[in-house]
């Protein structure tokens, strides 16, 4: 009897290299026994609402894309009392969530992972009424993903993002916050906070340390207070890029649940797309709430 696959991929993530790996993936998973069913995306959400309209009945939904598309597939999954295992070969222009879970970025190589793999569990955040896979974020530069244009990323890649942030540079300003978790309270002017399940965020390896686990409970969270002049500036960058390096400025911790207040409401960034304003967000940590398909060790290189 052959196992039933939903196959949602976005088109235009990347530099849509999927146009030309179609069939050699769809291939792969043929011959594993898998009955597949196509979905293109459309619009924002298609992936979502594909997935609550015809996953529920499937054994596996595999999404190509970037994280913002993989968002869209696992929240329609969250929804779900018998959740379906989750693929995910990445086409996006940064990949965080299959660099920290060591996804091939080969697409061919993802392809054979998914069907060669092992469910392994992750962690999935939610963020108000919505889920996250991997970050939640607000303050400076957290927006240039969104902000950066489809076009010019599909051309430049990764370096069109440090171009957005160079343009940014002029509007960076320090918000006032309350924030709140289950071992403590904090206060103050913060640039950046960020709430993650991940080893790497936009582009980024260690931003939260080494050998995140994805799977134990925990977020890592990360708060940049605001500099006092701009001589503590380069201290900050060093903390943050050079794993070890201390600053006072920059705040690590972990939490399961964790609750911010605002004066004025915040641009949120949820997996690199805009996730709204808010002045009040909580976020919860749903304990290994979905299964990813994954190599536990490596495939053997082709001659």
């Amino acid at each position: 009897m052959s196992k039933r696959m939903l196959f949602i991929f976005n088109p235009l993530s990347g530099k849509a290299q999927i146009r030309t790996k179609l069939m050699d993936i769809l291939d792969v998973f043929i011959k594993a026994g898998y009955q597949v069913e196509i979905h293109v995306t459309q619009r924002t959400l298609d992936a979502r609402k594909v997935v609550e309209e015809r996953g529920f009945d499937v054994d596996l939904i595999v999404g190509s894309g970037g994280d913002g598309t993989l968002n869209e597939i696992v929240s329609g999954i969250m929804g779900m009392e018998r959740k379906p295992r989750v693929g995910y070969i990445p086409a996006g222009t940064t990949n965080d969530f299959a660099a920290s879970h060591k996804i091939p970025r080969n697409m061919l190589r993802a392809a054979e992972n998914i069907v060669m793999g092992t469910p392994c569990p992750v962690d999935i955040g939610t963020f108000n009424e919505r889920f996250f896979t991997y970050v939640a974020a607000f303050g400076a530069f957290t927006d240039v993903p969104y902000k950066t244009p489809r076009e010019i990323k599909a051309v430049l890649g990764h370096p069109a993002y440090i171009l957005e942030a160079a343009k940014s540079l002029g509007g960076i300003k320090a918000r006032h916050i309350v924030m709140e978790t289950e071992k403590e309270r904090y206060e103050g002017d913060v640039l950046v906070g960020m709430v993650s399940n991940a080893n790497q965020i936009a582009g980024f390896k260690g931003l939260n340390g080494k050998n995140v686990r994805m799977d134990d409970g925990l977020f890592e969270v990360l708060l940049v207070e605001n500099p006092q002049n701009i001589l503590q500036l380069p201290e900050v960058v060093t903390s943050l890029l050079q794993n070890g390096h201390k600053s006072k400025l920059v705040r690590h911790f972990t939490a399961s649940r964790v609750k911010f207040r605002f004066e004025e409401p915040a641009e949120w960034v949820l997996d690199g797309e805009f996730g709204g304003k808010r002045k009040e967000v909580v976020i919860e940590n749903r304990y290994r709430a979905v299964q990813i398909m994954k190599m536990t060790h490596s495939l053997p290189k082709k001659s």
